[in-house]
């Protein structure tokens, strides 16, 4: 059956028609998102939600989204989606980053431009017939310093144009490597440092608690007496109080908003002051912009819902298509691993330890993460996900640590899992063989070569006669045909293990038979998603 996609927004006939050609059932409602009563009545039968701005998917309507898998923001703000209550039901968020960050950026630029020489007063001046030509008197961009906050996709833009503007380019973002300032051209610097010496600022972060306020009323006192600050990126990042009174104070020459702490903006502390731009959030709003997110948005969606492949995700690791591919036994390895680890523990897991040993070491190692994660949650809660599993994990208290290494023994790769509780350590490896088939190959530090079936046990004994006389007996006698035997030990009557690979659930009976012997310390039954 296709899976069905609502687009409650306004998307443009071709991203609709991506969703066709690609084989899914699309329902184009694109006035529904503003009845919030309707969405609720209906999302249940959906398995993607296409939306842009007015679509409010709140953990009201996410609670009601029963069969729901992905939602998908063309746009890169996804204030309207609550990301928390989506990600505890397993459901990724998406949005598209890339698609207006060229808009974005040259509406910086703009209005850059746009303060740095009063245009917009100027142009009402002359409409209303005067010709005040002493009264603007603008700056030049060449040879001024531009510190811009934020240098990730859109501030490297701007710091691109900058450049081609002849100005000087300094730079404060935390994450910014050297390598990658000299690669865009700019100036690394701390923040005090950009206040210092900035002719013009311009932000490009999001709204974080790191962020909120990051031109606080101390900085803005900070900077550099003529200053003009623009802000494309989003409300809240400036005290817009502070700012204003500096303005008036002729601290700050001027200043571009596009974006405001409370939206709509119908009054703001900027609104009326002179030489201030200010534009209603138009960062994304052009013609190209638009048409470039709905399209990926369309594809981003289609991708997920057919092939697993996970792009621009908020919520979840990104896997290419061509990663899916690669890594798909991989990841049904991870998961089965963690499958086993989170059936044969029964007590509170204090830290899960994944080793990712050769080849696999080179992977998308936080999508083989959360596969793992996902597989020992599930032995308790059904409904998770490599979405939501971290979460849970997360809320619990659980700590989660990775490692990676070259090749350090006979496999290719393999992966190892460790989980730690109050009164032990247990372990599980495996690897992914050439016929793509996941293998068990290591429990308990006792090497074996286990296919992994939907139904199998798993014992452990002391290495006696007599063990896979009981095993089999007991199937047989109980109607249980065995697929595959897979035995293992430390020494020669040592400790050893036994897993059997079986066509059908094990009854009751056989186990409880089993138990009866006396031969065997553990016998558990194991079931896995293949």
């Amino acid at each position: 059956m296709a899976p069905r996609v609502l687009i409650s927004d306004q998307l443009s006939d071709a991203a609709v028609q991506i969703f066709r050609d690609r084989g899914i059932d699309v329902d184009f409602q694109p006035d529904l998102g503003k009845d919030k009563d309707k969405l609720l009545e209906v999302i249940g039968n959906y398995d993607g939600l296409a939306i842009r701005s007015a679509t409010k998917a709140t953990e009201k309507v996410i609670a009601a989204a029963t069969n729901l898998k992905v939602i998908g923001r063309a746009g890169i703000g996804v204030d309207n989606v609550d990301i928390s209550a989506a990600s505890k039901k397993g459901i990724i968020v998406m949005n598209t980053p890339f698609g207006n960050m060229i808009t974005t950026a040259e509406h910086a630029i703009a209005m850059m431009f746009a303060v740095a020489r009063q245009i917009p007063e100027a142009s009402a001046s002359t409409h209303a017939g005067k010709w005040e030509k002493s009264k603007f008197m603008g700056v030049e961009l060449t040879g001024k310093t531009l510190g811009v906050i934020g240098a990730g996709n859109i501030g490297s833009i701007v710091c691109n144009r900058a450049r081609g503007l002849s100005m000087k380019v300094v730079a404060y973002d935390p994450y910014l490597s050297d390598d990658r300032a000299t690669e865009i051209g700019v100036e690394k610097v701390e923040l005090d440092e950009l206040l210092k010496r900035a002719d013009f600022i311009t932000l490009h972060v999001p709204l974080t608690d790191q962020t909120k306020n990051i031109l606080s009323a101390e900085n803005l006192a900070r900077t550099k007496k003529g200053v003009r600050i623009v802000n494309c990126a989003r409300g809240g990042l400036v005290d817009e109080a502070a700012l204003a009174d500096l303005l008036k104070s002729g601290h700050v020459a001027g200043a571009a908003f596009d974006v405001f702490a409370v939206e709509p903006a119908t009054e703001n502390p900027l609104f009326g002051l002179p030489n201030v731009v200010v534009t209603p959030h138009l960062g994304a709003a052009t013609t190209e912009a638009q048409e470039n997110v709905a399209l990926q948005v369309a594809e981003q969606m289609s991708d997920y819902l057919l092939t697993g492949a996970v792009q621009n995700a908020l919520n979840m690791p990104s896997v290419t298509a061509e990663e899916a591919k690669i890594m798909g036994p991989w990841i049904a390895l991870s998961g089965h691993l963690g499958g086993f680890i989170g059936q044969m523990t029964d007590e509170p897991i204090k830290a899960i330890n994944i080793l990712f040993d050769g080849q696999v070491s080179t992977m998308n190692l936080a999508a083989l993460t959360s596969s793992t994660v996902a597989g020992i949650m599930k032995a308790t809660n059904p409904e998770v996900n490599m979405v939501s599993a971290p979460v849970i994990a997360k809320d619990r208290g659980i700590r989660i640590s990775t490692t990676k290494q070259d090749q350090s023994g006979a496999f290719e790769g393999y992966i190892k899992v460790t989980v730690v509780t109050e009164k032990r350590e247990r372990s599980i490896a495996g690897t992914v063989f050439s016929d793509g088939k996941p293998r068990f190959i290591q429990i308990k530090g006792i090497n074996i070569d286990a296919e992994v079936g939907r139904h199998m046990v798993y014992t452990t004994n002391e290495d006696v006669p007599g063990i896979i006389g009981a095993l089999g007996n007991t199937m047989g006698s109980n109607g249980v045909n065995i697929a595959n035997f897979t035995l293992g030990r430390k020494e020669a009557k040592g400790e050893a293990i036994a897993l059997l690979y079986l066509d059908e659930p094990v009854p009751a009976a056989a186990l409880e038979a089993l138990r009866a012997t006396g031969l065997f310390q553990q016998v558990k039954p194991l079931v896995f998603d293949v």
